[in-house]
């Protein structure tokens, strides 16, 4: 099982890649919005990890583009948002650009984070 983390913060980003990693799970590093969608075009993630305030492209940018690029869209990649956007606006605008679930980082443990990502892949494979 292939994620692409979408994150730019470089201590919130090694220490979910390296949790995830334990799971043995394979996980793709993009730092900013327009990395992960040469990702996207190039590599078939079973997940997508995606932050919302990057560098370049925001993560509603990036969802925004997946829905206008066929090549992208027709691969079915599931969003899930993790953000400190944690207005009722921002986690509905996420849930309409294609996001499964919407996590507030403030108030998800890596743990709780790393449960619901394999339960998702789990129930994705059944």
């Amino acid at each position: 099982m292939k994620i692409l983390l979408v994150e730019d913060d470089p201590f919130l980003s090694s220490l979910l890649k390296n949790r995830l990693q334990k799971e043995g799970l394979e996980i793709l590093l993009a730092r900013d919005g327009e990395e992960a969608m040469n990702f996207l075009r190039t590599a078939d993630p079973n997940l997508v990890l995606l932050d919302l305030i990057l560098p370049k492209k925001s993560g509603f940018e990036v969802m925004e583009e997946i829905k206008l690029d066929p090549q992208i869209r027709n691969k079915n990649i599931p969003i899930i948002v993790i953000s400190n956007l944690g207005q009722e606006e921002d986690i509905i605008k996420g849930k309409q650009l294609g996001a499964i679930e919407y996590f507030i980082k403030a108030k998800t443990s890596i743990d709780d984070l790393v449960t619901k990502i394999k339960e998702f892949l789990t129930q994705k494979t059944a």
